[in-house]
């Protein structure tokens, strides 16, 4: 999936929800970030592999993983979900 499209769906699931979120294209990947409040939310660096990408939450100092065992990685709808719906990603907010 080339990078325009990845961006246009996430900023499409944003527009769905009612926005709120600020999408950056940075270095590998996109940066979610709180309209309100410029904080980080949740970074997403695809993989290379289809939509896959791999999920990183704001830890207050650096991106970090954001499972329980590591970096999470799933397909691009089902990340989005994900930080849409897990409060941690949404402290710093």
């Amino acid at each position: 999936m080339n990078a325009d499209a990845m961006l246009k769906r996430i900023e499409g699931f944003n527009q769905a929800r009612g926005g709120g979120v600020i999408v950056r294209k940075a270095a590998r990947g996109y940066t979610l970030l709180s309209e309100r409040t410029g904080a980080p939310i949740a970074r997403l660096r695809p993989t290379g592999n289809g939509d896959t990408v791999q999920v990183l939450w704001w830890n207050g100092e650096r991106w970090g993983a954001s499972g329980p065992l590591g970096i999470a990685t799933m397909a691009l709808d089902r990340a989005l979900d994900y930080v849409a719906n897990e409060p941690n990603f949404w402290i710093h907010a």
